[in-house]
């Protein structure tokens, strides 16, 4: 299912969201992507493709999940708990309207 949600983000973008390239690296369990938006492309790579992402974003593929297909927002519970970890996470919310989502 992860490898789906990755494979159809180009498809799925949504041009002029955000200003500047942004990269995004996620550690999904097992799945690591890298992606790059810029005002008018999206880029999803295997693995970690940038030394220092923009955003990192750390969870469990049913967090993700939950986020992605549910319409799930975490909240600070969910921060401070370590289920989900970011180094940015107003960065997140920008992620989830570039292709589409609610933030």
């Amino acid at each position: 299912m992860l490898e789906e949600i990755f494979e159809r983000l180009p498809e799925v973008f949504v041009p002029g969201v955000v200003d500047a390239p942004v990269s995004f690296y996620f550690t999904l369990g097992e799945t690591k992507r890298t992606v790059v938006v810029s005002p008018d492309a999206c880029r999803v790579e295997t693995g970690k493709t940038v030394e220092n992402a923009d955003c990192v974003c750390k969870t469990s593929p049913e967090f993700f999940l939950r986020i992605w297909q549910d319409d799930y927002r975490p909240g600070m519970k969910d921060f401070f708990s370590g289920t989900i970890k970011s180094n940015n996470p107003g960065a997140l919310q920008s992620f989830l309207r570039c292709f589409g989502k609610k933030a």
